[in-house]
């Protein structure tokens, strides 16, 4: 984001922030996609942001089996191959460390959660429509990468696991989730961080506005955001009640959702035969290795155990489900 030139930053705000463009784009997209075969053998990464997500993602996009929109789809990322045959863009495989400051390191190879420009665009529609219109998006990313297999990231699809499970019925949805206290104050300190850098930068709230980028900074909207007791999201219970919720509201859909997989990413840091576990289930045919860090911060917050309690609980039931 930082690294945007001027023209760069007008370049986004023409192609993203207009609804009218968005839709505009995809229209033209969609009128010249081919009729392409669909297997529907998706996967869909979604859970709390810091949780894993990103790294899952990177993990299995490695593989070379999936279509994933990446950094050099933006800004028109609702038009990847209409985008790549304008582009003058060079194609930069120089790994930089992104604006997180979390050690993860990307290219404009790299994939990355815009899928939810998708979304806000067309969220207003009947669920006829968003379907339709969903099944092409999907088509268009897998033609321009040459797969027939889709795989997705996006934090904001733990609000749609019934929608996307009756899309693409053959799909498997993976919500990876982290010791609750770290990961709460993981998202505590990029909800902080990000806050203080969009008072400096400006383009930093618009960019994340347009993708829809709400887990967390300027445009921040809680997950679950009924009865709350922790409402100040600037101290660590707030985000331990958001991962109680949001993984207890989840938990309790695994029974009637087969295809539904929690993924602890402590385990996949410790574990390799974990990570072989997963490959298999997702039918990965030849099996390769990835290197997961657990990251841990040493750290003194006023933490209410009424809420910590509840958060572990479930962690730890959670933490015990076999991958199946």
């Amino acid at each position: 984001m930082n690294n945007y030139t001027w023209l760069e930053q007008k370049l986004h705000q023409f192609a993203l922030s207009s609804q009218l463009m968005r839709e505009v784009t995809f229209d033209f997209e969609s009128t010249f996609l081919p009729s392409i075969s669909e297997c529907d053998d998706y996967i869909f990464i979604t859970g709390l942001a810091r949780s894993g997500t990103t790294i899952l993602l990177n993990a299995l996009h490695s593989s070379k089996l999936f279509a994933s929109l990446t950094y050099e789809d933006m800004p028109f990322v609702l038009a990847p191959n209409l985008w790549s045959k304008i582009s003058i863009k060079s194609k930069s495989l120089d790994m930089k460390e992104r604006a997180h400051g979390d050690g993860i390191k990307i290219s404009t190879g790299s994939p990355e959660a815009f899928e939810e420009v998708f979304w806000k665009t067309f969220s207003d529609l009947c669920e006829e429509e968003l379907e339709e219109k969903f099944r092409i998006y999907v088509k268009s990313i897998m033609q321009k990468y040459n797969k027939n297999r889709y795989l997705s990231k996006n934090n904001q699809n733990i609000r749609r696991l019934e929608l996307i499970s009756s899309i693409f019925t053959n799909s498997k949805i993976l919500v990876p989730f982290r010791e609750p206290i770290q990961h709460s104050y993981s998202l505590l300190r990029q909800h902080r961080k990000f806050i203080e850098e969009s008072t400096n930068d400006h383009f930093i709230s618009k960019y994340m506005r347009w993708i829809g980028h709400t887990e967390f900074g300027p445009n921040y909207i809680p997950i679950q955001n009924n009865n709350l007791t922790y409402n100040n999201d600037l101290e660590i219970n707030h985000w331990i009640e958001q991962w109680y919720l949001t993984y207890k509201k989840v938990f309790q859909l695994l029974k009637d959702k087969q295809n539904l997989h929690f993924i602890c990413y402590e385990k996949l840091c410790s574990s390799k035969d974990y990570w072989v576990e997963i490959q298999k289930i997702l039918k990965v045919e030849e099996i390769y290795d990835f290197e997961f860090k657990e990251s841990k911060k040493d750290f003194s917050l006023d933490i209410d155990s009424k809420i910590s309690d509840k958060a572990l609980s479930l962690y730890f039931d959670l933490y015990s489900l076999n991958i199946k």
